[in-house]
């Protein structure tokens, strides 16, 4: 799997708005299923790398090889001679048509011979964020196969509901806080998203997490660090019983009008169960807006 394109360097013209920590331009990865017209995580992908002055890859995943399960899991030698159409495959110079459409500049297309979760680790290496659809996986498999590739892939994605077809601006982020590192990391990475918000809603689950953390850790405080980005967020409170904490977010996000959820995915380890933890599984399976997730 290959991929060329120009490095920009945050001198030609990028605002420090438009760049993570580093220094350095995002690079957005695109996932699709199919090409024509162009899915919705091409469209909301070209949008983002628009705004953001970023690279942009654009990854075609043939369905027949999202049922592939497990990180270590290896396409048969039956379908890497799937039979995918010839568009799907020789679309880069209509990929980098469409991109530029969009306003970004520096564009490239892969095609992936490999499952999902794989795919997404092997990507993700050079990417800073993923775009994706939750339904580009059967809803039986979403748990176990999305799951799988946000736990190995370990890179932020942003997952889009079913026939998702709204302009990617998220004017109202609700951001789920609790004290984890997983949330941290979640707040971080979702920093670009917040700046082009025009509200968003911390809403503190509690620091549940502080067992975890060591009593004399480094304590992160979310307010603080968001105000030191120019980023004013109003606090709302909540306390989920257990075992309901997935569907409490999603009411206080219909609460609050938000269309943006940014959290982050909790999930066993690989010697464990490779699944997600419950809230992040309920969210995935039911959320109507864009989840955010990092883990």
């Amino acid at each position: 799997m290959t991929m060329t394109a120009k490095a920009l360097h945050p001198s030609e013209g990028l605002s420090h708005d438009v760049l993570l920590a580093g220094g350095r331009p995002t690079d957005v990865l695109a996932l699709a299923t199919a090409t024509a017209p162009w899915s919705p995580a091409l469209q909301v992908g070209a949008a983002l790398a628009s705004r953001w002055g970023s690279l942009l890859t654009g990854c075609f995943i043939d369905p027949s090889l999202t049922v592939l399960d497990g990180a270590e899991s290896e396409p048969s030698a039956m379908s890497l001679l799937l039979d995918i159409p010839a568009q799907d495959i020789d679309n880069a110079d209509a990929f980098r048509a469409f991109a530029r459409s969009h306003g970004v500049a520096h564009a490239s297309w892969v095609v992936a011979r490999s499952g999902l979760a794989r795919t997404l680790r092997q990507l993700g290496a050079w990417h800073n964020l993923a775009v994706l659809e939750r339904d580009m996986v059967d809803a039986e498999a979403l748990t176990e196969l999305l799951g799988e590739a946000l736990l190995t892939g370990r890179l932020p994605t942003l997952v889009l509901p079913p026939q998702w077809d709204r302009p990617a601006r998220f004017a109202r982020a609700l951001v789920a806080w609790d004290g984890s590192l997983e949330a941290v990391r979640a707040i971080h990475a979702a920093l670009p998203f917040l700046r082009d918000a025009e509200r968003v809603i911390l809403l503190d689950g509690g620091r549940h997490n502080a067992a975890e953390r060591g009593a004399y850790a480094p304590r992160f405080e979310p307010f603080l660090f968001l105000a030191r980005h120019h980023i004013e967020a109003d606090p709302i409170c909540a306390d989920f019983a257990p075992g309901e904490a997935g569907a409490g977010l999603l009411h206080k996000c219909a609460d609050v009008r938000a269309d943006l959820l940014v959290m982050g995915a909790f999930g066993h380890s690989r010697l464990r169960e490779r699944v997600l933890g419950g809230a992040t599984r309920h969210v995935l399976a039911h959320a109507q807006l864009p989840v955010f997730l990092a883990h």
